[in-house]
């Protein structure tokens, strides 16, 4: 696994071993990034169930203003910590260790006001399926203020399983396939 391009292509990053973590494949990733370029330069950017940090890592060498990565898996966290030691990267993202539900929680009473994301990724483990309608339901109802407006939300989910084309207010506007994975890009309707 390595970064694809930006400030720090080709690093080597590590992944957690063993199966509950499963990263976005470097062809994968590349696929996504050649779609967001537009939008990453300065953006802010959220990694739900980061895992190894690789999207999030990919982002801030693209030129994200800033990457929250949000994991809950203690052995994953240690790997995202070292992947960032690795890259010398000290500044310009949060992690925070817990859940993505946990999450919204407390960005969306942060003071003087929620952070907003311009991009939102999310990957959670293909086994957890109902993690994706519980936080794309979020998303697109009562955490929908960390969004900025024409955020771009994405999940890479199994290609045999799909996701629905609408989650509260987010509705997807784009579905990529490859290989066994499947990306699906939802927007707020204008």
């Amino acid at each position: 696994m390595r970064i694809i391009a930006g400030e720090f292509r080709s690093r080597k990053l590590e992944a957690p071993a063993g199966l509950a973590t499963r990263p976005t494949s470097d062809r994968l990733r590349e696929t996504l990034f050649n779609v967001l370029a537009p939008r990453i330069q300065g953006a802010a950017f959220l990694d739900l169930y980061a895992g190894s940090g690789a999207v999030g890592l990919e982002a801030l060498s693209r030129g994200a203003a800033r990457v929250v990565f949000v994991e809950r898996a203690p052995a994953a966290l240690k790997i995202l910590r070292a992947n960032l030691e690795r890259l010398a990267i000290t500044d310009g993202f949060r992690i925070h260790a817990g859940s993505a539900a946990a999450f919204f929680r407390t960005a969306a009473t942060a003071s003087p006001k929620p952070e907003r994301y311009e991009v939102v990724f999310l990957d959670p483990p293909y086994e957890a399926a109902q993690e994706y309608a519980a936080t794309l339901g979020l998303l697109g109802g009562a955490a929908a203020e960390i969004l900025s407006p024409g955020a771009i939300v994405i999940a890479e989910h199994r290609r045999k399983e799909p996701l629905d084309e609408r989650y509260g207010g987010l509705e997807r506007s784009r579905l990529l396939e490859q290989g066994d994975a499947a990306l699906s890009f939802f927007t707020f309707p204008s």
